[in-house]
């Protein structure tokens, strides 16, 4: 009887044809997540590309031999073909034990590339340090690097970075409250009150009424079947309900470092006058040089002697002032009608900036300014 409602509910919400947008892709169900996994091992195999006598990689090479019952010194073992390094995954949701995930190893020792190795069994742990999974395999480097007798070099990509596909094995499951929680919490992407009312509202609609509370502006609790199989299929119906959701807080993002300015949507402007104008000063620097001489008469002959030349400076000011070019912001002006004015003054990136700063300072601009 439930998987009857659950189909005739499916083929209602197929059905819809509003423009909006999933709830899959407005947002997440609570602890439904991935989780990072790192671990420190070795790679093997290089063309003399490795830590050489680094003592951390002489070292993990030394407690790694140990372990398979060879007693070396340190001082027997080179490095040349082997890098030390960091491994790290993300270990999906509902992944089970025996999946396999991709890996990523990166160096943490001197090594120059990591092209051509292998990565030896190395552990990943959680957060709590317990181990989710065990990564080994041949690295594939996109990178390459090549260096010259004479000290040059040249590097295309990041050569002491790799990649496993496939390379780690899932040895444990992370629990989920997924299967276990009595209602399921959907947490919106972009918080905001007046969309998860509406989410809540569209998921009632489907399947009745008291089955979404809107927790806050983020979260939505739904309750759920107790059978996994109901629940698996009632997430799935859920996933397509379309919403359409509210109009985003009126914002101008200006990114300082560019120049970049993005104005929203449901950006106002109230009565204000603005005006915009450019100063060009240019200063030509001259001299002018006289060159001084002493005359003197000896036995009926003269003399010139040269002095000291005199330098004096000639300065020209060109001062250039463009017309001060003002525009009126009526009540409630759009966003088309703001970049409209503030382009008819050709106000470049900088300008902008300052005049949508001055608006806001006499509380003309309806609209929160984010620098970042």
């Amino acid at each position: 009887m439930i998987r009857a409602v659950l189909l005739s509910l499916g083929l209602l919400v197929a059905a819809t044809t509003a423009t909006a947008d999933r709830i899959k892709d407005m947002a997440t169900v609570a602890g439904v997540r991935s989780n990072p996994l790192v671990g420190y091992g070795v790679v093997v195999g290089l063309s003399g590309t490795g830590d050489g006598d680094s003592g951390l990689t002489l070292q993990s090479m030394q407690s790694m031999l140990s372990r398979m019952g060879l007693a070396v010194e340190v001082g027997d073992i080179d490095a040349s073909n082997a890098a030390a390094v960091m491994v790290t995954a993300e270990l999906g949701a509902f992944l089970k034990e025996g999946q396999e995930i991709d890996v990523t190893v990166s160096t943490v020792g001197a090594a120059e590339s990591l092209k051509g190795g292998t990565l030896l069994m190395t552990p990943l742990m959680g957060a709590d340090g317990e181990i989710y999974a065990i990564a080994q395999g041949n690295l594939i480097v996109g990178g390459m690097g090549l260096s010259a007798e004479d000290g040059s070099s040249l590097t295309v990509n990041i050569p002491t970075v790799g990649r496993v596909p496939n390379g780690g094995t899932v040895e444990r499951m992370v629990e989920s409250p997924f299967q276990n929680a009595e209602s399921l919490i959907l947490n919106l992407n972009r918080s905001d009150f007046s969309t998860a009312a509406n989410v809540a509202e569209a998921i009632n609609n489907v399947f009745g009424g008291g089955v979404a509370v809107a927790l806050d502006g983020t979260s939505i609790q739904v309750r759920a079947p107790v059978d996994l199989d109901q629940r698996v299929s009632f997430m799935g119906l859920i996933e397509n309900i379309q919403v359409t959701p509210d109009a985003p807080a009126a914002k101008v993002v200006v990114n300082s470092r560019t120049g970049t300015v993005v104005i929203g949507g449901e950006v106002l402007v109230t009565p204000a006058a603005v005006t915009h104008g450019g100063l060009t000063v240019q200063i030509n620097e001259d001299f002018n040089v006289d060159q001084n001489a002493t005359v003197t008469m000896n036995d009926n002959q003269t003399v010139i002697a040269p002095g000291q030349p005199t330098i004096t400076p000639d300065s020209q000011l060109y001062l250039n002032q463009d017309p001060a070019k003002a525009f009126l912001f009526d009540p409630g002006v759009s966003l088309a009608s703001l970049v409209d004015a503030i382009n008819a003054v050709g106000a470049a990136p900088g300008d902008l900036v300052a005049i949508l700063e001055a608006l806001r300072e006499a509380g003309a601009l309806r609209a929160e300014l984010v620098v970042i």
